[in-house]
C-alpha cells in the first residue's frame, strides 16, 4: 500500500521528493488542490470513500497518516 500512495503523490507532484518530508502540508509539498486531487486518486485507487469528516490535513500530512486513513475507510 505504502510504494502505491507514493506513486500517486509523485504523479500529483513529480517535482518533490515526498521521502524527504516528515510533513507534506506544512513542508508546503501538497496545497488544497492537490489534496482534492489527491483524495480523488486514492478513492479510485483503493476503490474507496473517504468521509468527509476525515478530510482534514492531519491525515494527509504523511504517507502512514494516508494508510491509517484509508485503513479506517475499510481498506485492508
Amino acid at each position: 500500500m505504502s510504494e502505491k500512495i507514493k506513486r500517486i503523490l509523485e504523479e500529483i507532484r513529480p517535482e518533490f521528493n515526498f521521502a524527504e518530508s516528515e510533513d507534506f502540508i506544512e513542508d508546503g509539498y501538497l496545497d488544497s488542490f492537490d489534496m482534492v486531487t489527491l483524495i480523488a486518486s486514492l478513492e479510485e485507487n483503493f476503490d474507496v470513500i473517504i468521509d468527509g469528516i476525515d478530510i482534514v490535513p492531519e491525515n494527509f500530512d504523511s504517507v502512514d497518516s494516508i494508510i491509517k486513513l484509508l485503513q479506517k475507510s475499510g481498506v485492508k
